[in-house]
């Protein structure tokens, strides 16, 4: 994973300039206070959604005496969670730290949501985690998060359905709509996968991994593209899949989609690292029935995009930083963190920092995979990922005006061309209201 991580931290340096015009927004990262005591403990609030979580704020609370951590789980990013951070940083009652996926992370800078905390991330902080993964967290020349994970694509497939059909599993995209309509005809109710027209973060992903860009900083400027070739060319197949009735459309961890998956409507599931723990809480029911496999690629060599991925960010308000980035440091770069996450059975973290992989493989139980080892399928994956995606300022707006659009495909009302060319034009025109140079 670490030569593809090396290769990237050109990425997010390109991207500086431009979002040097957005870090002025973000707090000085000079609020924090002196660290605590046994006799007087600082206690930080922390809001997440991570399975796990709570686990670890547990095992850390029991570590030591000096910070104690107050946690409230909140629903899933664009489930709703992400708008009650912002409403809670508007009405300045928001918790001390936040969990913030990579994507969302230069739109928090942008709204001068949380504070620079280069202060604090030391370099042998950084010298834990992964190039990359610091490059991201990295706007302007300044640090704005601690990396927790990293989130290459696998595809999770019912092993005992493609085996009873002798179904081959993909290694490419034309293989997969092949194995789709194997299936289809095997079982007519039964579908190889899912277009989730509530996450247009999957399609971002897919994009990525066939070698767009849809975001692009050249000195003070942003340049959109989502017309390119790859873009194109994964719309397009998605577009297909959709039409020709091999895969369900239904919003994603729904009620829908779990039945269908419990059900054996579904066989089949395009995702990232942290799904591993996902379909295993899902279905217990289904142990050892399924398995991971490297996602399918358009020519058949190795390549990965990002379905997520997680940080740690202070916000503006926090008056304790330190604490919190020293909270942080600990879920991100200790044993003891990595291994409570993954005790409840439900997490497969894969973790940015790169030490802490064996540790995270030894505690995640792999007798739902039929004792296959997920954790180097994920490191094959990451070492895959390409190197080259940015991602822009305002993925809030990119990503409503994609879901909007996506809601109406299944009525045959919109594509997914049309979702992809909604959230260009969406992006643009929000980049012009914040006065920023753009081109596309």
């Amino acid at each position: 994973m670490s030569r593809s991580w090396n290769r990237t931290t050109h990425v997010v340096v390109g991207a500086a300039t431009a979002l040097a015009v957005l870090t002025a927004c973000g707090g000085s990262g000079d609020s924090s206070s002196a660290e605590g005591t046994a006799d007087k403990p600082v206690t930080l609030t922390f809001w997440a959604w991570q399975k796990g979580s709570k686990d670890v704020v547990d095992a850390f609370n029991a570590s030591q005496d000096e910070v104690k951590v107050k946690f409230e789980e909140i629903p899933a990013g664009n489930a709703g969670g992400y708008a009650k951070i912002s409403n809670a940083v508007k009405a300045g009652n928001a918790p001390d730290l936040i969990a913030v996926e990579y994507p969302q992370l230069p739109e928090y800078v942008s709204q001068g949501a949380i504070q620079d905390i280069s202060s604090h991330v030391t370099d042998g902080i950084k010298q834990k985690l992964l190039p990359q993964a610091v490059e991201l967290t990295t706007l302007g020349g300044k640090n704005w998060a601690v990396p927790f994970d990293a989130a290459p694509q696998a595809f999770f497939y019912r092993k005992d359905v493609f085996d009873r059909h002798g179904i081959a599993v993909p290694t490419t995209w034309d293989e997969y709509r092949k194995a789709g309509e194997q299936i289809r005809k095997a079982d007519g109710k039964a579908r190889i996968g899912t277009f989730f027209p509530d996450d247009p973060s999957t399609l971002q992903a897919m994009s990525w991994q066939a070698g767009a860009h849809w975001f692009k900083a050249e000195g003070d400027t942003w340049k959109i593209d989502t017309t390119d070739a790859a873009t194109s060319r994964v719309a397009g197949f998605w577009q297909g899949l959709i039409d020709d009735d091999l895969v369900h459309s239904q919003v994603s961890f729904s009620p829908e989609w779990v039945n269908s998956l419990k059900s054996g409507g579904t066989v089949g599931y395009v995702g990232a690292s942290w799904g591993g723990g996902v379909v295993k809480s899902t279905l217990p029911e289904q142990s050892g029935k399924w398995a991971v496999a490297p996602i399918p690629t358009w020519d058949g060599k190795p390549a990965s995009g990002m379905l997520g991925g997680s940080t740690f960010a202070v916000t503006k308000g926090s008056k304790h930083a330190e604490a919190a980035v020293e909270f942080a440091t600990w879920m991100a770069t200790t044993p003891e963190g990595i291994k409570a996450r993954i005790a409840s059975g439900t997490s497969s973290a894969f973790p940015a920092a790169s030490a802490l992989r064996p540790v995270a493989k030894a505690a995640f139980d792999p007798s739902f995979y039929g004792g296959q080892d997920i954790y180097q399928v994920f490191e094959d994956a990451a070492a895959s990922i390409r190197p080259d995606w940015t991602w822009g300022p305002t993925s809030g707006t990119t990503t409503t005006a994609i879901k909007d659009r996506f809601g109406k495909i299944k009525s045959g009302e919109s594509t997914v061309a049309d979702g992809i060319k909604a959230g260009h034009d969406a992006t643009v025109a929000e980049l012009k209201k914040r006065g920023l140079k753009v081109t596309g």
